[in-house]
């Protein structure tokens, strides 16, 4: 049974999939990045107490169901952010990407890599804006800002930080991670 359900998501995954909507949010079934295809894996929306922050979504060259699974995968990867809530302060930001560094990566928090991506975020968020964080296959990082590019650093320890935010033990929410990754 557990063959069948495996090869109907495959499947699944190779058929021309439509946008899906997200709390107003249209997110594109596939991306192209740096010539590579990338497929909506999954998604969810970033919740803080009762506020709905921004909407999560991962993008993979194949399916992924896990956290190793990602970090594991060939090929890039990409975090989207599509920003829901009317301000968050650059200070928030910078803070939410350090405590998730220090909850799943802490050997990473004080070195130049991590100081280095957390300086890139050097204004606000509103309502409307996206975030992009690429994650190449060679462990390259970049993030961007309404297509404004924040900076880029290669980095494979800094990369699987990043994802590791989204997606490991201690993520910054349980439900968005369990969306990006398909559930």
């Amino acid at each position: 049974m557990k063959r069948l359900v495996v090869f109907l998501m495959l499947l699944l995954w190779g058929l021309p999939a439509m946008a899906v909507e997200v709390a107003g949010v249209k997110l594109t079934p596939q991306v192209q990045v740096a010539g590579e295809t990338l497929k909506l894996n999954g998604y969810g929306i970033r919740k803080k107490f009762f506020f709905k922050i921004y909407v999560g979504s991962l993008y993979t060259a194949q399916p992924v169901r896990t956290a190793e699974e990602v970090l594991a995968a060939p090929g890039a990867k990409l975090i989207r952010m599509d920003f829901l809530y009317s301000k968050v302060k650059k200070e928030k930001i910078v803070d939410a990407f350090a405590e998730g560094f220090a909850k799943n990566s802490p050997a990473l928090m004080d070195s130049v890599p991590a100081k280095t991506f957390l300086h890139w975020f050097d204004a606000d968020f509103v309502e409307g804006d996206r975030v992009d964080l690429l994650i190449a296959a060679d462990g390259t990082v970049s993030a961007s800002h309404n297509g404004r590019k924040l900076g880029e650093l290669h980095s494979p320890e800094l990369a699987r930080g990043v994802l590791l935010i989204y997606l490991g033990q201690k993520p910054a929410d349980e439900d968005l991670k369990e969306g990006m990754l398909g559930g």
